[in-house]
């Protein structure tokens, strides 16, 4: 039952996005293109649930994830035919974090095996199932400015004041990508084994790789406002999204609750938690 309202909750939420983002979106196959490439997003998560339940497997979700941002991108590219300067630009943008990320991710979970947070998952169809829509909504809700202002009837060819946004996008790609390598790095050394981060950008900020996510996200929604209209300006919601999913959701909490109870006790980690900031870096003298 409580699966089941989940999934009437991301209905009546995908609808609503689905529905705003049309608003103003050139037309395919009689269809919004908008709307076609959520339609997308959610089949091909519904598609890949069958093997991974069958399996019994987690191996390729974040991989799927990865590669659905890819291809509705894409699709809202080609099928809306613009080819102005601002659209490809935001197709980069997309492309360049979701292959570096999805091939982050899923190399990590070649090498570690499995992910943990999914053992008590898998094996309930249901909460399994919840799991994989979900994964289609957190697409469609972080592409949304992206894909609303490819496959908008407006259009405009950058302007100076673009270049905040792209530098703010390529701040925020340096920082996930860094961040991710180091601690990538750190837990490699055997001598690490067991230990915190507090090195390198995680000297700044205890979480980096998720300022670097929000800052791109929303370096990628300032490129977009421009050739939004009416309803469309709801796609802006993206970044908002990224930022409570990660800070209040499924991100820093549950990150912060597993380090406090590995290190909590130790002085160590408690000055490093008092002097370096949740998320965003601070300078130390």
């Amino acid at each position: 039952m409580r699966a089941l309202k989940f999934l009437l909750v991301i209905a009546l939420v995908a609808a609503g996005l689905g529905y705003a983002g049309s608003s103003h979106s050139l037309m395919a196959f009689d269809w919004p293109i908008f709307a076609i490439c959520m339609g997308l997003a959610f089949a091909v998560q519904w598609l890949m649930f069958i093997p991974a339940y069958i399996w019994q497997t987690e191996r390729y979700f974040d991989l799927t994830g990865s590669l659905t941002y890819i291809s509705v991108t894409l699709l809202a590219f080609f099928l809306a035919a613009k080819e102005d300067t601002r659209s490809i630009v935001l197709l980069a943008m997309v492309l360049v974090w979701a292959l570096r990320l999805g091939s982050f991710l899923f190399t990590r979970i070649l090498q570690d095996g499995s992910d943990h947070r999914f053992d008590e998952i898998k094996p309930n169809f249901a909460r399994f199932f919840v799991v994989w829509t979900l994964q289609g909504l957190w697409v469609s809700f972080t592409a949304a400015a992206a894909l609303a202002a490819i496959s908008s009837e407006a259009t405009l060819e950058l302007q100076l004041w673009d270049g905040f946004a792209i530098a703010l996008w390529l701040l925020g790609f340096a920082f996930e990508a860094i961040s991710d390598r180091q601690k990538r790095i750190f837990r490699a050394d055997s001598a690490n084994k067991g230990r915190y981060i507090d090195s390198g950008l995680w000297a700044y900020s205890r979480h980096p790789n998720y300022f670097g996510e929000i800052c791109l996200w929303i370096g990628v929604a300032i490129l977009a406002l421009p050739v939004l209209q009416g309803w469309q300006y709801a796609a802006l919601l993206s970044p908002v999204f990224v930022i409570v999913l990660l800070t209040r959701i499924s991100g820093i909490p549950g990150l912060e609750a597993g380090a406090d109870k590995r290190w909590g006790e130790e002085e160590e980690y408690q000055a490093y938690k008092q002097n370096t900031p949740v998320l965003i870096p601070k300078l130390k003298r």
